[in-house]
């Protein structure tokens, strides 16, 4: 490997943690306006999330659905397209997987488990294929879209809560239990165990292998990141953009769907009534957008994330401060990793500390 190599891998692991520190800085500056310790409140967040196993496994709940809707992110990015969908994308993954645990009890567990995952994957796959498609053929941006298919999923998931498959052994807006057979494994006490540690965050990070395998060691993993870079290139080098396009939202719903199918079979085992629903697939954004885009990235991005989630609520508890400082903190990191290439003021910090390194690894190539 090239020290110019090296030098460019070093500058994009210090922009993120770069702005990672002025994130943490910026919060540790509101709780002193507000007269509470920093020192205090950081250390009820590590508390929170790392202070035991019980600990632990929550902060695990936290990150493995971040990892999934991350990864759904990057692959777009890498496409060139925003995948804002993927709420969508996870709320039918989620329904599908609570129909077919329920459909399928009876089945052995070697075949019911994985139908189940599947079919959670199989539904944002083809949910997040609308907007692909539309983007691919007729050239209708995917945000627009992928909005409006985030809208039909909740409305869409709600009707069918309080209708088709709502558990009518109870009042609330759920669907029924899905069997044992569809359920992931929790390591500590089994399904109805209170450590909610489960092996679906093994099936996160071998997602995260296998989509940086493909990204970056198949001929489709080129194509859709060469139509991301150039798209006009791509075809002059007779690249089908349009099939580029469509495979990355296949691809890219396909992890939000699996998030689902996770949460699903893993945390809830049942679907709950999402109406008015704000959560990980609009968090996998910020994922993505630290982690530029890399696979590999979003293992630490979804981690940083979910243990700032899980922490404030310690920090709340124990040190009085409103979880909302969390997430000014990520709001900050998102901004700092976005706007690394203004040069106006502090805001050059993050790109300073790429220029300098880009700099300072062409000197090494020189000597």
């Amino acid at each position: 490997m090239s020290k110019n190599g090296t030098g460019r891998r070093r500058s994009e692991l210090l922009v993120p943690l770069t702005a990672i520190f002025v994130g943490l800085l910026f919060g540790a500056v509101l709780m002193i306006l507000t007269g509470t310790n920093p020192l205090t409140a950081y250390a009820a967040l590590i508390r929170g999330c790392f202070g035991s196993w019980a600990d632990l496994s929550e902060t695990s709940v936290y990150v493995t659905p971040l990892i999934f809707t991350g990864l759904s992110l990057a692959i777009a990015y890498k496409a060139g397209l925003f995948n804002i969908g993927a709420e969508g994308q996870l709320i039918v993954g989620m329904v599908a997987a609570a129909i077919v645990g329920v459909a399928g009890t009876g089945l052995p567990r070697i075949i019911h488990l994985p139908l189940t995952i599947i079919s959670g994957a199989l539904a944002g796959a083809l949910w997040g294929a609308v907007p692909g498609y539309l983007k691919a053929k007729l050239g209708v941006h995917e945000v627009v879209n992928s909005i409006m298919m985030n809208y039909i999923a909740l409305y869409l998931s709600h009707y069918l809560v309080t209708g088709p498959i709502k558990d009518p052994k109870v009042i609330a807006p759920y669907s029924r239990e899905i069997a044992d057979s569809a359920k992931l494994t929790r390591f500590f006490g089994g399904f109805g165990s209170s450590y909610r540690f489960n092996s679906g965050i093994f099936i996160a990070v071998a997602a995260v292998v296998v989509i940086y395998l493909l990204l970056y060691k198949t001929p489709l993993g080129y194509e859709i990141r060469a139509v991301g870079n150039n798209p006009d290139a791509a075809r002059y080098a007779g690249i089908s953009v349009s099939r580029s396009v469509l495979s990355s939202m296949l691809l890219a719903g396909a992890m939000a769907g699996l998030a689902g199918a996770v949460q699903v079979c893993a945390i809830q085992y049942k679907f709950l009534d999402l109406f008015a629903f704000e959560g990980f697939g609009l968090d996998g954004i910020a994922v993505a957008l630290v982690a530029k885009g890399n696979p590999i990235g979003v293992l630490g991005s979804a981690s940083l994330f979910g243990i700032l989630q899980r922490g404030s609520q310690m920090m709340q508890g124990i040190a009085h401060v409103p979880k909302q400082v969390a997430g000014i903190v990520q709001a900050v990191v998102v901004f700092m990793v976005a706007a690394e290439g203004l040069t106006e003021g502090w805001l050059r910090i993050p790109g300073l500390v790429r220029r300098r390194l880009a700099g300072r690894s062409g000197r090494e190539d020189a000597r």
